[in-house]
């Protein structure tokens, strides 16, 4: 196998991952898989549905111990911002995801597939912003 296909494998499996519990959790729980609100419905009691929204959590939260054990080593992550830079990011992300009614996993997953018009327009939000802050900033690499 050539490296470059196999520099890519790794994203192509996760990708097929998230599509996969993204397609389960609609199809067994008729939800969406939207991260920003099942973190949300942790801080409610909603019965089952509250353990469901924790399972999914702690299945996010265990992906990359599983991914160390599996290949024996961790994630290759290269964050280049200060820790004040993040959380400020971090608030604008919430406060966007609130906003929209939906984060990038909702709407860009969830939504993309079901040919949603509001994830349709909120992803190509996502997009735009996305372009501007780094034309902004200059950051491109």
């Amino acid at each position: 196998m050539s490296a470059v296909l196999s520099s890519f494998l790794p994203s192509l499996a996760g990708g097929l991952l998230i599509g996969l519990s993204t397609a389960m959790l609609l199809l067994l729980n008729g939800r969406i898989a939207g991260i920003s609100g099942l973190v949300a419905g942790l801080a409610r009691d909603r019965g089952e549905r509250r353990l469901a929204d924790i399972a999914f959590v702690i299945g996010l939260l265990f992906g990359p111990p599983l991914f160390a054990v599996a290949t024996g080593a961790w994630p290759v992550m290269r964050i280049e911002a200060s820790l004040p830079m993040l959380a400020i990011a971090g608030m604008f992300v919430g406060f966007g995801s609130r906003l929209g009614s939906g984060c990038t996993s909702g709407h860009g997953v969830a939504g993309l597939a079901r040919l949603s018009p509001r994830s349709i327009v909120a992803v190509g939000t996502f997009i735009a912003s996305g372009m501007a802050t780094v034309a902004l900033m200059g950051t491109a690499s």
